[in-house]
């Protein structure tokens, strides 16, 4: 079985992992994690050191490539551009859980994660380094562009296009035929039934634009602004 790593010793990073492990198709030898203590364990398995052992880790343990799992999608963005510079020949995986459903005809990208309960309906296609959270529906024909992402319990219609880095947030519902642009977040709850711009947070009962956001803005509980993170991670040695 070959093995891989996954960046982001998280609960996100708990979740794909059981995700992975479901799969059955690889073996994960630890996380590589810049802001936890090298030998730290989640779920029994170490953080294995930063990014920038990565070579170090592909040599050892021969490593064939790995998921981001990271829930914003600009930092994960951010982290797989840096990935890609220090190992370029670094493989990301897909992770499928068993107990999702995909549809006929569905195209899904290298790092994108499909949680379990998931559906996703026939012709659609799913960008590299996306999300697809537990039970998310994506109806026929929908196109998800890189690093997007659906959270636990979007139900989502037919005919979906989902701009690049943008969020769909906890339990929203969008009806088909539905734009929406990229760097655009639409809050949890919220009922979209028409089509949202770039770079927007929007939410509400018919779903309204709130304001204007700025690509990279954290939007998830918790999340690291990457203004923070990317200097830390740049400055580590």
């Amino acid at each position: 079985m070959q093995k891989i790593i996954i960046f982001g010793a998280s609960g996100h990073g708990s979740v794909v992992l059981d995700c992975i492990q479901n799969e059955a198709k690889y073996k994960v030898i630890g996380f590589v994690d810049s802001f936890k203590k090298k030998g730290t364990k989640l779920n029994g398995y170490e953080v294995l050191g930063s990014e920038l052992d990565l070579p170090y880790l592909l040599d050892k343990y021969s490593v064939i490539g790995g998921l981001v799992a990271i829930g914003d999608n600009w930092l994960r963005r951010s982290i797989v551009e840096r990935i890609q510079k220090i190992a370029p020949d670094f493989r990301f995986i897909t992770a499928i859980h068993p107990y999702s459903t995909i549809g006929l005809d569905v195209e899904i990208g290298d790092g994108t994660v499909i949680m379990p309960g998931v559906i996703i309906n026939a012709n659609t296609v799913i960008g590299n380094h996306c999300i697809l959270n537990t039970n998310a529906s994506l109806d026929h024909d929908g196109f998800m562009y890189n690093f997007t992402s659906l959270a636990p319990r979007v139900c989502i219609g037919g005919n979906l296009i989902l701009g690049e880095c943008s969020a769909i947030c906890l339990g929203a519902n969008i009806i088909e035929n539905i734009t929406v642009g990229k760097h655009t977040v639409v809050g949890a709850g919220s009922l979209v039934v028409g089509n949202i711009g770039n770079n927007v947070l929007a939410y509400g009962a018919p779903a309204k634009k709130i304001r204007n956001r700025v690509p990279g803005e954290p939007y998830l509980s918790g999340t690291r602004n990457t203004a923070t993170v990317i200097p830390l991670m740049v400055g580590k040695r």
